[in-house]
C-alpha cells in the first residue's frame, strides 16, 4: 500500500512575529508573572514525525515554559514534555485561541 510522501510544514513568519507580540499563554492562563522574553514554540505533542508543525499551530511561551534556558522557575516544555502535558494539557489545545486572537476574533 502507498501512503501518501507527508507535506511540508507551512511557512508564515509574518504570524510568528504577531505570535512573539502576546504574553505567554500558559503564564496568562494560570495567573503566573512572565519573566522572560515570548518565544514561537511550534505545537508537539501527539506529533508523528520529527517535522515542524505549520507556523500557524505555534503558541506564544516564555523561556521558562518553553526552553527553559534564561528562565529556569518554570516547566519547560522541551525539557519535560510529558509533565509539561500533564500540568497544563497538549500544547495543540491552544493553537485554535492563539489564532482567534490573531485574528481579531477574541480578546487576549
Amino acid at each position: 500500500m502507498m501512503y501518501p510522501k507527508p507535506t511540508k510544514a507551512t511557512k508564515d513568519p509574518a504570524y510568528l512575529a504577531e505570535v512573539r507580540k502576546l504574553p505567554c499563554i500558559i503564564c496568562q492562563l494560570w495567573g503566573l508573572r512572565q519573566l522572560s522574553a515570548t518565544t514561537a514554540h511550534h505545537v508537539c505533542h501527539d506529533r508523528f514525525s520529527g517535522r515542524k508543525t505549520d507556523d500557524r499551530m505555534a503558541i506564544p511561551l516564555c523561556d521558562g515554559h518553553h526552553q527553559g534556558l534564561r528562565d529556569r522557575s518554570k516547566l519547560a516544555i522541551h525539557l519535560e514534555k510529558a509533565r509539561w502535558r500533564a500540568a497544563y494539557g497538549p500544547d495543540h489545545g491552544f493553537s485554535a485561541r492563539i489564532q482567534s486572537i490573531i485574528k481579531g476574533d477574541v480578546t487576549r
